[in-house]
C-alpha cells in the first residue's frame, strides 16, 4: 500500500487553480472555465473555486457566466493560482445590467448527482424556515403529517423524511425527537444554501443516508460577501408574524463573528372549517445563533452556540356541548440547545491535504400532551468526525476519517388517553464508533469513480459494513451520465421520531426488539446540456429503486384503531422516476417543468399493498421572471399533486366508511412579487391561492376522546389561501 501511495505521489500532475469572483468580491458558482477552442472544462464549486489541468500546447482560459462579460486569461505555467474577477455585461447605452443570481443549480462538475438551492432561490418564496424551503423544488415534498400539531415531515424517493439524513454544514443534526418538528426550528433567512444529494451519498458523513442527503448551509462571518446587518420581516393574513435579523463583525483579519435572531409568533387559533379544531398550530419561537470562525495561513477554526424556545398549541377550540375544562388539547413544548466546532489544519493547498476535527453536541428536551396522552423526551447528542484528505495526483484523491456518534433518550409517557393510566420510563441510549476510507478516480473529468466503504458498530445492533460507489462519464460538455449503487442503515426511536402520532384514539403496539433498518439503494440518471437559439436547454432524467432488507413498519392498516410498529416480513420497496426541464426562453425569464411518478409499496402482515398517504405522481411548473436592471421579479409555481391510498377505513354504525379508501388528485398555486431597492426589498405573495382544502381532516373531531377521532389521516392542505407581505434590509460591506 505504501509503495502504491508513492508511485502514485511521484506522478503528481500540475493543476491550474483559481476562483472566480464578481467585483464586489462575492463568489461565482456555477462559471465555465474552458481552455480556448477545446471542449475541455470544468465548471466552479459553491465557493467560486476550479482547478482544471493544462493541456501542453494551449495557454488561453475562458471564463464565462449569464449576464457578465467574457474573460481570457494567458496562462504561463501548469501551477498557475488565478482569482479573476468578472466585470457585469454592459449595453450599448452604457447601463449596466444586474446580475440575477442562479437559484437552482445541478453540479456538473460532481460524481454525485446533487443540486444546490441558493439564497436566491429561497427569496422566491417567503421560505421561513427549512420546511417551506422547497415550494420550488420537483424533488423534495414536504408534507403536514396530522392536522392537530402541525407537524411536517419531507419526502425524498417516495419515502418519508427519516430515510434523508439531515445536515448542518455536514453535521447529522435534526434526528430522533426533533424529526417531527425540526423542519420549523431552521429559520430561512439563516441559510446560505441547501445542498440537496439523491440516492446513496458519500461515506464521509454516516450510514444514515438511504433515499439523501439534504444539507444546510448558514451564513458565515467569514465570507467577503457577509453583510454588516441583514433583517427581514414577515406577516401573513393568518396573522403570522416574524422577524429575523442578522449582523457581522470583522474583529480582525482573522477574527470575525456573527449574530442571527429570529422570532416568531402564530398568534390566533384558526379553525376555517368549522369542524371545532384548530387547522394552524399557535406556534411561539425564539432562536438565537452566535458563531465565530478564525481564519489563518494553515489552520482554520469555526464554533458556534445555538439556543431555541418554541411553545406550540393546538387542538379543540371549542364545543358546543362541552365545558371549557374537557376540550382534546395539544401543547408540545421544546428547548434546544446546539454547540460545535470544526478545526481544519491545511498541509499543502496544492494537492488539498488537510485534516479536520469536527466535535458537536446537543441537548433537546420537548414535553408534548396530546389530550390525556403524554410523551416527555430528554435527548442528549455527541458527535465527532476526524478526517483526513487529500489528492494523490490530478487523477487520484483519497479522504478517511473516523468517527463517533452518542445518543441517549430518557423518555416518560403515557400512551393511554386516561388522566389516571399507567406511566412508564423507559431510558434508551447507543454508541456508534465508526471508520470509512473513500477513493476518488478523475479520468481528464470525463470519466469520475467514487467508492467509499465504512465499518460502524452499534452498541445495540453490532457491526455493520457500508459500501457505496458513485460513476459519472460526460464524453462532452452537452451530456452527462451518473450512476449510484450503495447500502444505507438507520436505527429506530420510534416514538421519539413518531410522537404526533398520539393526537388520536389509536392503540400504540410497539414490538420487541425491533431491527436496525437496512437497505440498498440504485440510482441513475442523465442529465443534458443542449444549445438551443444562444441559450441552454437543461434536460435531466432520473429513476432510483430503493430496496429494504430490513425496516420498521409503521403499520395503520391491519387495525384502522390502532397504529403497531414491527420488522418488516416480507418485501417493502421505492420505484422513482423523474424528468425535468429547464429553459430560459427570454432574458431574465426562466420557465421549469418537471414530473415524476412513484412506485412505492410495504408488506404489512402478509401482504403487500401502496404505501399510505404516498401520491402516484407530482408535477409541478415555476415561471421566474426579472426585469432587466433587476429592479422587479416575478415568481409562480403550480404544483399537481396526484391521488394515492388512504389506510384501511372501517364501517361505521350506519355501513358507511370512516373514509374513502383513495383520495384524488389536486392543485397548489404559489406567487410572489418582489421589488428591489438598493439596501432593501419588499415582497408580497400568496400561498394555496387555488383555495383547496383536504375536506374533513380529522376523523370524528366533534367527539376527540372517543375510540374514532384519528388528525392523521392527511393528504392534502389543511388550510386554505394564504397572502403575506414582508420586507428584507441589508447593509452590505461593499
Amino acid at each position: 500500500m505504501l509503495s502504491l501511495f508513492l508511485l502514485l505521489a511521484a506522478n503528481v500532475l500540475a493543476q491550474v487553480r483559481g476562483i472566480v469572483k464578481d467585483n464586489i468580491g462575492e463568489a461565482i458558482p456555477g462559471a465555465n472555465v474552458f481552455w480556448m477552442n477545446t471542449g475541455k472544462g470544468v465548471t466552479t464549486k459553491e465557493d467560486g473555486s476550479f482547478s482544471i489541468h493544462k493541456p501542453a500546447h494551449n495557454d488561453m482560459l475562458v471564463i464565462s457566466f449569464i449576464g457578465f462579460q467574457n474573460d481570457t486569461i494567458h496562462v504561463h505555467n501548469k501551477k498557475e493560482e488565478l482569482e479573476i474577477i468578472l466585470r457585469d455585461g454592459v449595453e450599448l447605452n452604457e447601463i449596466s445590467i444586474v446580475r440575477r443570481k442562479m437559484g437552482r443549480m445541478k453540479l456538473r462538475n460532481s460524481v454525485l448527482n446533487e443540486e444546490i438551492i441558493t439564497s436566491a432561490e429561497l427569496s422566491r418564496a417567503a421560505c421561513c424556515n427549512l420546511g417551506e424551503s422547497f415550494v420550488t423544488n420537483p424533488s423534495v415534498d414536504v408534507s403536514y403529517s396530522d392536522a392537530a400539531t402541525g407537524a411536517k415531515q419531507i419526502k425524498l424517493l417516495g419515502l418519508s423524511g427519516t430515510y434523508v439524513q439531515m445536515l448542518t454544514e455536514n453535521i447529522p443534526n435534526y434526528r430522533g425527537a426533533a424529526a417531527a418538528y425540526g423542519l420549523g426550528y431552521v429559520p430561512g433567512p439563516w441559510m446560505q444554501s441547501i445542498q440537496v444529494s439523491k440516492g446513496i451519498s458519500t461515506v464521509k458523513n454516516g450510514y444514515e443516508a438511504i433515499t439523501g442527503q439534504i444539507n444546510v448551509e448558514f451564513k458565515k462571518p467569514q465570507l467577503p460577501e457577509a453583510d454588516w446587518v441583514f433583517a427581514n420581516f414577515f406577516a401573513s393574513s393568518t396573522n403570522r408574524y416574524e422577524a429575523n435579523a442578522d449582523a457581522t463583525l470583522k474583529v480582525s483579519k482573522r477574527w470575525s463573528t456573527s449574530l442571527l435572531a429570529h422570532y416568531e409568533n402564530e398568534t390566533k387559533a384558526h379553525d376555517g372549517n368549522d369542524d371545532g379544531f384548530i387547522d394552524i398550530p399557535q406556534v411561539e419561537q425564539y432562536n438565537v445563533w452566535n458563531r465565530w470562525a478564525y481564519m489563518g495561513d494553515h489552520y482554520v477554526f469555526q464554533a458556534g452556540f445555538k439556543a431555541l424556545s418554541e411553545s406550540r398549541m393546538s387542538g379543540q377550540s371549542h364545543h358546543a356541548n362541552k365545558p371549557v375544562t374537557d376540550l382534546y388539547k395539544v401543547g408540545i413544548d421544546t428547548e434546544r440547545y446546539e454547540l460545535f466546532t470544526k478545526n481544519a489544519y491545511i498541509f499543502n493547498k496544492e494537492k488539498n491535504t488537510n485534516l479536520a476535527l469536527i466535535l458537536s453536541a446537543t441537548w433537546h428536551n420537548q414535553d408534548a400532551l396530546y389530550g390525556k396522552k403524554i410523551y416527555n423526551v430528554d435527548q442528549t447528542n455527541a458527535y465527532a468526525s476526524l478526517m483526513f484528505e487529500t489528492e494523490l495526483n490530478k487523477q487520484h484523491s483519497l479522504s478517511a476519517g473516523l468517527s463517533f456518534n452518542y445518543d441517549t433518550f430518557d423518555q416518560y409517557f403515557r400512551l393511554e388517553n386516561d388522566a389516571e393510566g399507567m406511566s412508564r420510563k423507559v431510558f434508551d441510549k447507543e454508541a456508534v464508533p465508526g471508520a470509512y476510507v473513500q477513493y476518488t478516480l478523475n479520468l481528464n473529468d470525463q470519466w469520475m469513480l467514487m467508492a467509499g466503504l465504512r465499518g460502524d458498530y452499534s452498541t445495540k445492533s453490532g457491526f455493520f459494513m457500508t459500501p457505496r460507489a458513485h460513476l459519472k462519464y460526460n464524453p462532452n460538455d452537452y451530456i452527462h451520465f451518473r450512476l449510484s449503487a450503495g447500502k444505507g442503515y438507520r436505527a429506530n426511536h420510534v416514538l421519539a421520531e413518531n410522537n404526533y402520532l398520539l393526537s388520536s384514539s389509536r392503540k400504540v403496539e410497539i414490538a420487541q426488539n425491533l431491527d436496525m433498518e437496512e437497505a440498498w439503494n440504485y440510482g441513475t440518471s442523465v442529465s443534458t446540456y443542449i444549445p438551443v437559439f444562444g441559450k441552454t436547454l437543461n434536460i435531466n432524467a432520473e429513476y432510483y429503486y430503493t430496496n429494504f432488507l430490513k425496516q420498521v413498519i409503521v403499520d395503520m392498516d391491519s387495525n384502522p384503531h390502532e397504529v403497531s410498529f414491527y420488522n418488516l416480513d416480507g418485501c417493502s420497496y421505492s420505484h422513482v422516476f423523474q424528468l425535468e426541464v429547464s429553459y430560459p426562453f427570454f432574458k431574465g425569464f426562466t420557465l421549469t417543468g418537471a414530473y415524476r411518478m412513484t412506485d412505492a409499496q410495504t408488506t404489512y402482515k402478509g401482504m403487500r399493498m401502496e404505501k399510505p398517504l404516498t401520491s402516484k405522481y407530482k408535477g409541478l411548473l415555476t415561471a421566474s421572471y426579472q426585469t432587466p436592471l433587476g429592479i422587479w421579479q416575478f415568481d409562480a409555481t403550480l404544483q399537481l399533486n396526484g391521488g394515492g391510498r388512504m389506510p384501511s377505513p372501517y364501517e361505521l354504525a350506519d355501513e358507511q366508511l370512516s373514509w374513502s379508501s383513495r383520495y384524488g388528485s389536486f392543485e397548489q398555486l404559489n406567487a410572489q412579487i418582489t421589488r428591489y431597492f438598493r439596501r432593501w426589498s419588499i415582497y408580497i405573495g400568496g400561498e394555496n391561492i387555488t383555495n383547496f382544502k383536504q375536506k374533513n381532516p380529522i376523523i370524528d373531531a366533534s367527539n376527540p376522546w372517543g375510540d374514532n377521532f384519528d388528525s392523521t389521516m392527511i393528504w392534502g392542505p389543511v388550510h386554505g389561501a394564504k397572502a403575506y407581505i414582508g420586507v428584507r434590509f441589508n447593509l452590505a460591506r461593499n
